[in-house]
C-alpha cells in the first residue's frame, strides 16, 4: 500500500470538507510538523481524542519498531499546526509521561482496542502525544483565514 499517496488523498478530502471513505472525519486531524532534517513542513492525517481543551494523538506507526517520522519531527520542534474540523490551531506538542501517559493510554485503548494490537507488535513503548493550543484564542483560525 502506498501510504504517501493515501495520505495525500485524505489530506485533500479533509481540506475540501468532503467525506473520507473508510474514516470518521470527526475523529481525524491533520498534524503539520517541521521536518527535522529538511526544514520543510510535513502534514500527516491521524486519529485523535480530546482531553479537555487538548488533543491527543498516538505515535503507533501501526505497531512498527520505529516511531513515525512526524514524532521525530515534533521532538526536534514541538511547535505544530493542527487542522481539526474547520479550525486551524497553532499548538505545542509534548509526549505524555508517567502517570499522565498511563491515564491517557488506558482511556484511549479502552475505546480503541486496535492500539493494543499495535503495541503487541512492537518492543517500543508507543508514545502518547498531547497537543496544547499555543497562546490565546487568536491562535485558532478558520481554514478560510489560512
Amino acid at each position: 500500500m502506498d501510504y504517501t499517496e493515501l495520505n495525500r488523498q485524505v489530506i485533500a478530502q479533509f481540506r475540501a470538507g468532503g467525506e473520507i471513505p473508510g474514516m470518521h472525519r470527526d475523529r481525524l486531524l491533520l498534524l503539520t510538523t517541521t521536518g527535522r532534517r529538511t526544514g520543510e513542513r510535513r502534514t500527516t492525517p491521524m486519529m485523535f481524542v480530546r482531553d479537555g481543551d487538548r488533543l491527543v494523538v498516538i505515535a503507533s506507526n501501526d505497531g512498527a519498531e520505529r516511531h513515525p517520522d512526524w514524532f521525530h519531527n515534533l521532538l526536534a520542534d514541538p511547535h505544530v499546526t493542527v487542522e481539526v474540523g474547520d479550525d486551524v490551531v497553532e499548538a505545542v506538542a509534548e509526549p505524555a509521561a508517567g502517570d499522565e501517559r498511563e491515564r491517557l493510554w488506558s482511556s484511549i485503548t479502552t475505546g480503541y482496542r486496535f492500539f493494543l494490537e499495535h503495541q503487541s507488535r512492537t518492543g517500543r513503548i508507543i508514545p502518547v502525544v498531547v497537543l496544547t493550543p499555543a497562546g490565546t484564542p487568536a491562535s485558532v483560525r478558520s481554514r478560510d483565514e489560512r
